[in-house]
């Protein structure tokens, strides 16, 4: 009787031990999703606020341009390069001002002036972003720790169907083209020489 008592006691034991291990591995497994799910959700949404603040940007773009081509005392081609973001009257918690040496924390923007060689004029620049997650932006890919690159540029008609800008043709307006990264940075580090 004392062995069918140890027996029933130890088989006991052995259930509640295969309970206890089926419950971790439900509990592994909900934890292994849930974090595939949360990475990707930081990914969306991280993707959404960049193109967010893009959107709001390339609207301000559009009211300065068509401001610029109302007034007489300024032109498009002297917006080229400046800072769209002051152009907003909002105060944007994730921009950080002028950049610092480098790339600006994850998740931030700031804007990246270039300087004059001869007068060591600065104003004119680029825009700056640092991402966090791997996302999507205007169709390309960027990884964590590589900065995306934005400038203002002029917008112009494209008459000839080649995407060229003909000499004499005018601008039509003010956009934010993306530039490689690697290209804002070896500018900089030539101005400063």
């Amino acid at each position: 009787m004392r062995e069918q008592a140890w027996s029933s006691a130890s088989g006991l034991a052995n259930a509640r031990r295969v309970r206890f291990l089926v419950a971790l591995v439900v509990l592994f497994t909900l934890w292994w999703v849930l974090t595939g799910k949360l990475a990707s959700e930081l990914e969306r949404a991280e993707q959404q606020s960049v193109n967010m603040v893009l959107s709001q940007l390339r609207s301000a773009l559009v009211i300065k341009g068509a401001e610029a081509m109302l007034s007489r005392e300024q032109s498009l081609e002297r917006l080229v390069g400046e800072n769209p973001f002051e152009w907003l009257d909002h105060q944007w918690p994730m921009y950080q001002g002028q950049c610092s040496e480098g790339a600006p924390k994850h998740r931030h923007w700031c804007f990246a002036p270039r300087r004059q060689k001869e007068t060591g004029e600065t104003g004119k620049g680029w825009l700056i972003y640092n991402p966090r997650q791997p996302i999507t932006i205007d169709g390309k890919v960027a990884e964590p720790d590589q900065p995306l690159a934005w400038t203002v540029t002029t917008e112009f008609a494209n008459r000839n169907g080649k995407s060229l800008r003909e000499q004499d043709g005018r601008p039509t307006g003010l956009k934010l083209a993306p530039l490689p990264f690697a290209e804002t940075t070896v500018n900089r580090q030539d101005a400063q020489r």
